[in-house]
């Protein structure tokens, strides 16, 4: 009898080392940047999705954070490009390095067993383009693979419970694309997906600096702009910032400045866009779960959500409340790490 209740124990921790070396991961495959999420201990890494490399050689020089610092400031032979665009991949050989890179980085060099890992996609996305992802993803060391609709991710990453009959609203502003859904018993009842985001805004303050001022600014000068006084709702109080580009008359370097005000009509265009899309969902919703949304509200995630004043835009063209998920711009990991969880749950 010893014997055996030895064995057994001995078994028993057998199964738990190899739960401890298997890993599940969740990855947030953005356009603007990359999320890994590590079950137990949360989001480990967050880099920029771009990747620089040599065009003579056809060697990766960066990856992530590093390879962002060179967009804009490379010599001829030199290219930072980001392999992926409005929410798919652009690029396949480039994107499926940069995930294998990513991927080892945030497990370190100790793992035993290949991942099983759960990776988002923009609802909109064809058959081929998700077929793409997948295979970038074994390619890359995964195991298994789940392909999780990005609403599904946000709403899972914000702490909705979705596995009730309850219907619930996720507007998920990323870098290319913006995701809105209404979820109800762990499934997409209506969606949209529109490729007006994070980008779009970055682009739209680059035309107008150039236009309003006649300055050449770069992809990282508007970005600044965007988080330091980017706003989509009027502002009693205009802030202000100093911007320095190049002159397109003169050819010379200058700085100028730009207000708050001048900001959010240059993105005006593009936040119309957004609402106009959650307008056209909630058209589309069936009535139960649009007065469910009337009580639950509308959350936000997303990088894009960070952007002052579109609580208030949505709210006031809708009439519903509306909030930002806690630490936005992480829930689509969280929620995509933790989705093998939840559908357990569901029994799916």
């Amino acid at each position: 009898m010893g014997i055996l209740s030895i064995d057994s124990g001995t078994e028993r921790r057998k199964g738990q080392v190899f739960k401890m070396m298997s890993t599940d991961i969740g990855i947030d495959l953005g356009t603007a940047s990359i999320l890994v999420y590590i079950k137990g201990k949360g989001v480990v890494l967050k880099e920029p999705s771009v990747v620089a490399f040599d065009r003579d050689t056809n060697k990766i020089k960066a990856i992530g954070e590093e390879a962002r610092l060179m967009l804009g400031r490379t010599p001829g032979n030199i290219m930072a490009i980001r392999p992926l665009r409005q929410g798919v991949i652009s690029d396949y050989t480039i994107t499926e390095k940069m995930l294998k890179h990513f991927i080892q980085k945030a497990m370190g060099r100790k793992a035993f067993r290949k991942p099983r890992i759960s990776i988002c996609v923009p609802s909109g996305v064809t058959e081929v383009e998700r077929k793409a992802v997948e295979e970038a993803t074994y390619q890359a060391g995964a195991r298994e693979v789940y392909i999780i609709e990005e609403p599904i991710a946000a709403a899972i990453g914000s702490g909705i419970d979705i596995t009730k009959p309850f219907g619930n609203m996720v507007v998920d502003i990323g870098g290319g694309t913006t995701d809105i859904a209404v979820i109800s018993l762990g499934g997409v009842v209506v969606s949209a997906s529109i490729k007006v985001a994070g980008n779009d805004f970055d682009e739209a303050i680059i035309r107008h600096v150039r236009k309003a001022h006649n300055l050449f600014i770069g992809e990282q000068t508007a970005e600044a702009i965007k988080m330091k006084i980017g706003t989509v709702c009027k502002r009693p109080q205009a802030e202000t910032m100093e911007v320095k580009g190049r002159n397109v008359i003169t050819g010379l370097p200058k700085t100028v400045t730009v207000t708050s005000e001048e900001v959010r009509e240059a993105l005006q265009e593009c936040t119309t866009k957004i609402v106009e899309a959650v307008h056209s969902v909630l058209e589309k919703t069936p009535p139960e779960l649009a007065a469910d949304i009337v009580d639950r509200g509308i959350v936000l995630t997303g990088g894009g959500a960070l952007l002052d004043g579109f609580e208030e835009v949505i709210s006031q063209r809708t009439g519903i409340n509306t909030m930002t998920a806690e630490n936005p711009a992480c829930v689509v990991a969280e929620g995509t790490g933790r989705y093998a969880e939840v559908m357990e749950e569901l029994g799916k």
